[in-house]
């Protein structure tokens, strides 16, 4: 609701005159909005918001480990789904905030290496070998008090000022762990990180981390789309569109920013932890520059402007990063970075908007075809 509606109906208040509310646009009208007299019910809002291709989404994802093989069930499907939220985090930051930030790899790392210091490893003189729910919940809280911290300084700043501010965070969270032995052990890092064993379950064997994954990337997925049609969610979209208007209708530029920021931390904190029980370990190279840099890539090859990109952008980098070594045989083994900023260019050049992007221009220009109907 906005600011000048309330500072309405406090006028009309006193002189005893009740103002209703508006009704919300039809673009602002979903399955998450408020019910209305006259209007579809809630469950009739899911059922019209569904369409046949997220069933077909849907389906393929949950019987994709019963037609794979164990190694592209873990080593394709669980890393993409890992690396897809940490990039969602940055896609909602991003594409929906207006805000660049190169630290979301630097939040997962922390979340990761809170695990394995909280939690057991090799390294059994400085993990302290706490429960596990009380690891993850650390994990997460800590991480997700930093990134509002981080947002809290860099919100202040603009354009390549807020991108150097969340890189020199990034960087120097590299540094310190990597100098650090008495806590992070140095560039050794944590070995045999290990999820916990819940209902006689492993969790990283092959199909059990897949699921656990999934529920993860679909949570982290359907709360982004549902936080976007909240008034914080169009609100943070008109802070990226305007901000000086959505200043002066009495909103707080400076809150929905940092807020923004703890969001994403919080799904970067998430996903932070599954990728460190996907590797089963935990050093100073997962949060180098190379990460950083990782993360947007993947946003940007997905597409910014869609919460399905992060995973279909962390999908494509996932497959290039497994056989890349095919294509360009054993001796271009080192040479994966080449791929991954031709494939970066490719897109980029054809299609600003990533692969989604990309396949929005394809279908519009099918449908516009001499003799097509719709």
């Amino acid at each position: 609701m906005s600011a000048a509606y309330w500072r309405r109906a406090m006028n009309a208040g006193a002189a005893g005159v009740q103002v209703q509310p508006p009704a919300p646009p039809p673009a602002l009208r979903g399955p998450w909005a408020a019910t209305h007299p006259g209007q579809r019910s809630w469950a009739s809002r899911w059922a019209a918001a569904i369409h046949w291709r997220h069933v077909i989404v849907l389906a393929a994802v949950l019987l994709y480990p019963l037609v794979a093989t164990p190694f592209f069930t873990f080593q394709i499907g669980g890393q993409a789904l890992a690396l897809g939220l940490i990039a969602l985090s940055l896609t909602f930051l991003a594409g929906y905030g207006g805000m660049v930030s190169l630290a979301q790899m630097t939040i997962a790392g922390m979340a990761g290496y809170l695990v394995a210091i909280f939690g057991t490893s090799v390294q059994q003189q400085i993990s302290l070998g706490w429960p596990w729910w009380l690891v993850v919940i650390l994990a997460i809280v800590i991480p997700t008090l930093m990134a509002a911290f981080i947002g809290w300084l860099s919100v202040r700043t603009a354009g390549i000022y807020t991108i150097m501010i969340t890189l020199a965070f990034g960087v120097g969270f590299y540094y310190f762990c990597l100098q650090n032995y008495t806590i992070f052990n140095g560039f050794q890092g944590f070995h045999k990180v290990l999820p916990p064993t819940l209902l006689g379950i492993d969790w990283r064997e092959a199909v059990p981390y897949y699921y656990l994954a999934l529920f993860w990337a679909l949570a982290g997925y359907f709360f982004v789309k549902y936080l976007l049609r909240t008034p914080f969610g169009l609100a943070l979209q008109g802070v990226r569109d305007n901000e000086r208007r959505m200043n002066a209708l009495g909103y707080s530029v400076t809150a929905h920013r940092v807020a923004a920021y703890a969001v994403a931390g919080a799904m970067a904190s998430v996903g932070g932890i599954l990728l460190v029980w996907y590797n089963a370990l935990i050093a100073p190279g997962s949060v180098g520059t190379g990460a950083l840099l990782t993360i947007l890539i993947i946003a940007v090859l997905g597409g910014m402007r869609h919460p399905i990109g992060a995973f279909l952008g962390a999908v494509v980098f996932v497959l290039l990063q497994n056989f890349a070594i095919d294509l360009l045989g054993t001796e271009y083994r080192e040479r994966f970075n080449t791929v991954i900023g031709l494939a970066f260019l490719l897109i980029v050049a054809f299609s600003p908007d990533g692969l989604l992007g990309w396949w929005t221009q394809v279908r519009g220009r099918l449908r516009a075809r001499p003799g097509r109907v719709g």
